[in-house]
Order: structure tokens, then sequence, then C-alpha cells
């Protein structure tokens, strides 16, 4: 695919403006969530959500409802996870890590079972699920839709409980001393995450996609100082990381997940390069 031919069809023009949209919210959105996250060394608790939404992907399968109408149940599920995490977490049954691991790993386990008896083999369905869709024709007006009101949700909420999200971020113990809410401030993170990465997943991969919430917050760290210019600057890497990590998977007709992961794995490398010579 050439640029001309992006731009000529208009069919061709709605699908790539699809997956435009809905990457690019889903980018920014996993980034502004994901310099919290990697700030109080939770980055983990993407990779195992995300490695839960290829359960909740099988757990759709076996139900008839496929790859491409499951949000209806990853949703719930993928939420149900981080919640539960937040709770082993905090309970003190298990450390974060630990219960991040345990989760995950039996996550994808039983979800390739699952796969293999809904299906009767392991089909493509199931590379499609973990590193992404080759095709972005399988966006859906419900995926688009979904991605817009998740980013109106996701920064709507991150400028409501700005405050309380610095102070738990920086100073959980204080926070919880000084009376804020740090459970309910811990649950909409994890919550957020989760709806970011059950819509993020089809197009990126559930195993790829918590990438998005580590890389684009690696580098603004690399390049400000400030919580608030991170959280900028990280918001606009991650989405210029995918603009040109989609271009660059359809010009080469290579899968857009690993693409747009290349890109920000070299803007973070190159960053980390320049700071290192300073």
């Amino acid at each position: 695919m050439t640029f001309s031919d992006i731009f000529s069809d208009p069919m061709v023009r709605e699908i790539v403006f699809r997956a435009l949209t809905v990457g690019s919210l889903v980018s920014l959105c996993a980034a502004v969530l994901g310099v919290s996250l990697v700030l109080r060394r939770y980055s983990m608790i993407g990779d195992g959500l995300s490695h839960v939404g290829f359960f909740a992907l099988s757990v759709a399968a076996a139900l008839g409802l496929g790859t491409t109408n499951s949000l209806e149940i990853s949703i719930p599920i993928v939420i149900f996870a981080a919640f539960l995490l937040m709770k082993l977490t905090e309970s003190g049954v298990m450390k974060g890590d630990a219960a991040t691991a345990v989760v995950s790993t039996g996550a994808v386990a039983v979800g390739v079972v699952i796969f293999t008896f809904a299906q009767g083999s392991m089909t493509s369905d199931i590379c499609s699920s973990l590193f992404g869709s080759a095709s972005v024709v399988t966006l859906t007006d419900k995926d688009l839709i979904l991605s817009i009101v998740m980013s109106v949700l996701v920064i709507a909420l991150y400028l409501v409980f700005y405050r309380l999200v610095f102070s738990v971020t920086f100073d959980e113990g204080f926070a919880k001393a000084s009376g804020a809410p740090v459970s309910f401030c811990n649950l909409l993170i994890s919550v957020l995450t989760a709806v970011v990465i059950v819509v993020g997943m089809k197009l990126i991969g559930s195993i790829m996609i918590s990438a998005l919430v580590v890389f684009p917050a690696l580098t603004a760290m690399r390049l400000a100082g400030s919580f608030k210019r991170v959280i900028g600057i990280a918001g606009a890497v991650s989405v210029i990381c995918f603009v040109l990590g989609f271009f660059a998977g359809c010009l080469l007709g290579l899968p857009t997940g690993p693409c747009v992961i290349i890109v920000n794995m070299t803007v973070y490398a190159l960053c980390a390069l320049c700071k290192r010579g300073n």
C-alpha cells in the first residue's frame, strides 16, 4: 500500500481514519495513565491486565462471539482482574509483582486451552489476539465510539482527580495518613487502565499493548522534570509514535502493533542516548 492508495480510495480512507482515531486515543490514554504506574513501579500491572485481555478474548470465542465482537465480555473480565490485583496487593496476600505474574501467566495458559477447545485447533485468531491484527479492517464503529468515550472519560477523571493522583503517585503513605482515598485512586487508575487495554489490544495485541503504558512515560521522563510536563510529553510522544508506526506498517505490509512498539522503542533509545551524551 502506498500513500496514494491510502488517500485516493474513499473506503480505504475511512478505514485508515478509524484506525488512526482509535489508535491515537488509546495511545494518549495509555501514556497518561502510564506515567503514574511507572513512577509507582506498577507498570507490570498493565502487562498483567493485557494477558487477562487475551483470556477474555478466548472466553468470547468459546461463547461464539468471536474476537471482533468481544468488548461486552472483555471489559468486565479485565476490570474484575484489575480489582483482584489491587486487593491482592493491598491485603498483603501477595506482593504486586508476584500477583501480576500469577494472574498473567495463568490467564494466558487457560486462554490458549479455551481457544483450542472452542475452535478445534490453534488458529490465526490466537496470533491476532496476541500480537494484533494484521488488518485494520477488523476495527468497528463500536471500537471507534468506545475509544472516543474512553478518552474523554480518562482525561476528564484525570483532571478532576489530578491532585489526588499526584499525591498518591509520589507519597502514598503520606496521602493515606492525611486521609486521602488512596484505595479509590488505585482502583480508578486500575479500572481505566483495564478499559484502555481492552480497547487497544485488537489493534496492538494483548502481548504488546502494555508497551504503550511504559515506553512513552519512560521517554517523557528523559525529557522533562515536572509531573505535568511528563504527562503532556508522554501523551504527545505516544500519539506521534503510533501515527509513525501505523503508516510504516501500512507501507511495508506489516502488522500495526509491532511497528508501533518498535517506533516507541527507537524514540526511547534515542532520548536515552542523547540524555547520556549530555
